[in-house]
């Protein structure tokens, strides 16, 4: 039987594990290397020992309403867009709000987590940690690892020939970036085009001499401002999108989505992307488009060498006078303090079941909380993982016997092999892979059901955004709140606008009313394939980065 359990950091999953083993009944100890919470989101000017945290200007890829924690709306007079400094204020908030830092041991290192010697019967861990030098044991009945998928920078230097031996510039990962300061005036070359090569390119254009952005394949950029002016996430994450996805032919669906990126601007144009490409990324970038227009972020292909001052590309160009490179290409995550008969039962999530559980572990007592890569919120995905796998510990749920899990993995792993550390490769449909965890923890909203109970919210919930909240309507830490979450998440998003009201008499509620009229025919229709079919997995037409 669960009673204790570790959890190893205090980030936005470690956050929400505290907070769903309280609900439990469970007790938990969290421990976290730094002096505060926020992990990755909590800004700091140092390295602090090789911590990682973001940059200075960082701002959230995804929307408030679609990132916050399912029974803790994000206060309404907050940007639908976070700035660090809010978003860790916001986890202020949600940990005081539950009383959760009390379950929480500051400046303490998980140093090692391995299996006692009766785990066949017991399951339990033995668990080394450090604070201020002092090295103590504990034991628990399970483990949540809480660390995330930015633990350790990757740098590829071995791809890049003559980086580490002939080039005479300064090269540094991404992690080491701070603001623009030191690279005012330099010629910068930054290598990957992710949402962190693409976000350090614009901002270091408006101070560097030049800015090249090499990209090694094919990349799409769409804007978080949607039609309207809305969030782009709360437009098109919704369960009518996805179920579209799912209904129409693959073929077709590409299309489309090629079509409503290239609506904004033509990629083959700007040489980011083609409609025949099949392997392909998509990023987050209002500005990019711009720079590259007005020349002062000019796209590059994949380096092939460095010489003493210039960088090869494999289209046979070079680049003169490069003082700095900068690799955004990504972080591993080695988890140093999993012992090696553990930790080498995964290379990477796909070997997991359902993304949190090594199957081949004789007691399911070891879950990894937040190393999914969503096409939206991770941290609402980290919350369902959180949910569920709590409610396992106290005995409410329970996991298929290994043989099923180990099939089910078999399922999920690439018939290829691929490079486990290029973060791209694991990600999957945010709606698809939260409505499965959900289904197993039974918090699943039934849209059919509500449909003849409650048709205003289920209309918003299949039409409207697939917002958090839906999953507190039903089932264990059910929330009374929820519904009218849901309902008024549009005005919490549209609060900080008003802080000049411009006269407009069109009301947009009138429309809102005919168009879920309209929509009841439609909910009908699609309602036999709802009772009879799941949503097909992967990746989702519909996407968008994680937070």
């Amino acid at each position: 039987m669960v009673r204790r359990v570790a959890i190893i950091g205090a980030g936005a999953g470690g956050l929400a594990s505290i907070k769903c083993c309280l609900d439990e009944g469970l007790e938990p100890t969290c421990f976290e290397r730094s002096e505060d919470i926020g992990g990755l989101w909590r800004y700091t000017d140092s390295m602090d020992g090789g911590r990682v945290s973001v940059y200075r200007s960082v701002i959230t890829n995804t929307s408030k309403e679609m990132s916050c924690f399912s029974d803790f709306p994000c206060p309404e007079d907050f940007p639908s867009f976070l700035p660090h400094s809010l978003l860790l204020e916001y986890f202020r908030m949600y940990a005081q709000h539950f009383d959760l830092l009390r379950h929480i041991r500051f400046k303490t290192t998980a140093l090692s987590v391995k299996k006692r010697p009766d785990f066949t019967t017991s399951g339990q861990w033995d668990v080394v940690t450090e604070t201020n030098g002092v090295q103590e044991s504990h034991t628990f009945d399970a483990v949540m690892v809480c660390t995330g998928h930015y633990q350790e920078p990757h740098l590829p230097l071995a791809s890049f020939p003559g980086i580490d031996t002939r080039f005479k510039g300064q090269y540094l990962h991404s992690q080491e970036y701070k603001d623009v300061e030191a690279f005012r005036g330099k010629r910068v070359l930054v290598v990957g085009i992710g949402n962190t090569g693409g976000d350090l390119s614009v901002e270091l254009s408006h101070v560097a001499a030049k800015v090249f952005l090499s990209a090694r394949r094919n990349t799409w950029v769409f804007s978080r401002v949607s039609d309207q002016g809305f969030p782009f996430d709360m437009v098109n994450t919704t369960r009518f999108n996805h179920f579209l996805d799912w209904l129409l032919p693959s073929a077709l669906t590409k299309r489309i989505r090629f079509r409503k990126f290239n609506a904004w601007f033509n990629h083959a144009n700007y040489g980011l992307a083609s409609t025949k490409s099949s392997n392909f990324k998509i990023i987050t970038n209002e500005e990019l488009p711009f720079c590259l227009l007005s020349g002062t972020i000019v796209l590059k292909p994949n380096v092939k060498e460095f010489t003493e001052n210039s960088a090869v590309f494999e289209d046979g160009t070079t680049e003169e006078n490069i003082d700095v490179v900068l690799f955004a290409t990504g972080y591993i995550f080695p988890f140093p303090f999993l012992k090696e008969s553990v930790r080498s039962l995964f290379s990477d999530n796909r070997d997991l079941y359902k993304r949190i559980f090594p199957p081949q572990l004789e007691k399911p007592t070891l879950a990894i909380i937040g190393l999914v890569q969503l096409t939206g919120s991770v941290m609402v995905g980290a919350e369902m993982q959180a949910r569920w796998v709590t409610g396992i510990f106290a005995g409410w749920n329970k996991l298929p016997p290994t043989s099923r899990m180990m099939a089910d993995v078999l399922k999920q792993k690439p018939p290829v092999k691929r490079n486990p550390s290029e973060r791209e490769n694991l990600k999957i449909s945010f709606i698809s892979y939260t409505d499965e965890i959900a289904s197993c923890a039974g918090v699943k909203p039934n849209v059919l059901k509500l449909l003849l109970t409650d048709p205003r919210l289920a209309l918003a919930i299949f039409f409207g955004p697939c917002s958090p909240y839906q999953y507190r309507l039903v089932g264990r830490g059910k929330w009374s709140g929820a519904r009218d979450a849901i309902l008024t998440q549009w005005q919490r998003t549209l609060k900080p606008l008003r802080t000049r009201v411009a006269d407009d008499s069109s009301d947009g509620s009138d429309s809102w009313r005919w168009m879920c009229l309209l929509a009841l025919p439609v909910v009908a229709l699609t309602a036999g394939f709802l009772l009879s079919k799941h949503p097909r997995p992967g990746w989702s037409s519909w996407a968008h980065p994680q937070l």
